[in-house]
């Protein structure tokens, strides 16, 4: 059983910062891609940013140069430092992982965290 959990969404000013946290437990063998979406009511989840075992990263032109993700390895944990929010950052962000549990390989998603940019 693998699990994703996500942490540090809340409500921001526009201008501010956020940093979001998504750890993996359980059964990892190894993890591959990983990835940050984020999703507001009445729309498709979209690709926020993407970040591969070997450190390649990919963003959304909407977050290129404001947002970064990175990944700690040993601690099966990926990030999304969010600079410069804006309104339009709104919406409840997940985080998806590519696991190798040792079986197969599966995607996951956490729970969602909401993000609030608002004065």
């Amino acid at each position: 059983q693998v699990q994703l959990v996500e942490s540090g969404g809340g409500l921001v000013k526009p201008g501010g910062s956020l940093r979001l946290s998504c750890a993996a437990s359980g059964s990892i063998f190894s993890m591959n891609a990983m990835a940050w979406y984020r999703q507001t009511t009445g729309n498709e989840r979209e690709l926020v940013a993407s970040i591969i075992s070997g450190g390649t990263t990919t963003y959304a032109d909407s977050v290129k140069g404001r947002f970064t993700i990175s990944r700690d390895n040993a601690k099966n944990t990926v990030y999304l430092q969010m600079n410069s929010l804006n309104p339009e950052d709104t919406a409840v962000y997940y985080c998806n992982a590519v696991i190798n549990n040792g079986r197969y390989i599966g995607a996951y998603w956490g729970q969602g965290t909401q993000v609030t940019v608002s004065s």
